[in-house]
Parts: structure tokens; sequence; C-alpha cells
């Protein structure tokens, strides 16, 4: 809605290398895409908030270069966030000394200095797809179509 309104002129998506957030950063690059020429806006680079998944940070920088960007930032999984947040607290508030206190002042800044503003060029999902079997999610990507809907039971 503020890409639309023209209430946004810089976007940074944040995503994970799990199938579903790349999923849907890859729908919001589309979204910016349709409002790049008449609204002006950019997207600013990816946000890797990490879920520890394999390979995430190569897998990220890889789906940022083919959606026209960077990956601004990874930010480590770290269990200080869900201690911060039972506190109803930042991290920056609840451990401004923290590691990852650090991460998001590290994030902060490169934020305020990017100069990188792009106009996003989106994927396909077949390619989405191809983008993880590359990486490795699935040990055989032979067997891909064999798969889908298949429990892991299955797939033995």
């Amino acid at each position: 809605m503020p890409i639309r309104e023209g209430k946004a002129q810089e976007i940074y998506i944040v995503t994970s290398g799990e199938m579903m957030a790349m999923y849907a950063a890859n729908n919001i690059a589309r979204g910016i895409l349709k409002y790049a020429h008449s609204g002006g806006v950019r997207l600013g680079g990816l946000i890797c908030n990490s879920r520890k998944v394999d390979r995430e940070a190569e897998l990220i920088e890889n789906l940022a270069e083919r959606l026209n960007t960077q990956m601004i930032h990874f930010v480590p999984r770290d269990n200080i966030v869900q201690h911060a947040e039972l506190r109803r607290m930042t991290v920056n508030e609840y451990a401004p000394d923290s590691n990852q206190s650090q991460e998001y002042r590290a994030l902060a800044k490169k934020i305020i200095n990017n100069e990188k503003l792009t106009i996003p060029t989106p994927m396909e999902m077949d390619d989405l797809e191809a983008l993880l079997i590359e990486y490795g999610i699935l040990d055989d990507d032979s067997k891909h179509a064999e798969i889908i809907g298949k429990p892991a039971e299955a797939t033995k």
C-alpha cells in the first residue's frame, strides 16, 4: 500500500534462506517494479534475517544479484532477540553492548550510506525453485518433479 500511494521511495526487503521468505521477497520486488516508473520507488537491498539455513548467505547474495540488487546486510540468528522481546524491549535497549546490537547498528549505517538503489528484476517461480535446488536444498535435483507433494517418508 505505501508503494502504491507513493509514500515509499526506498525499500529494503527482509528475507531469509527459507523458500517462502524468498518467495515473499520476490513478490515485493514485483510490486516495486510495478510502481518504479510512475512513483520513483527503488529497491535498496535485501536484509537477510538468518534462519540458519544451509548456505544461506550465499543463497541470498545470489537472489539479490538476480533481483538486480544487493544483500545489504546478513543478520545472524541470536536468541537474545527473544530475551529482549519477552521484556518488550528492543535488543539495543536490552543489551546495547551485545553482538546482535552491533549488527543492527552496522545495518543502520549501511542503509544511511546506501547509494545503490535499483529497479528490481523479479524472478519466475521456476527460477526461484531452481535457485534453491542449485544451493543444495535437495540432494538430487533430477528428482525434483518426483517429490512435489510427497511427504518425507515417501521420498527416501
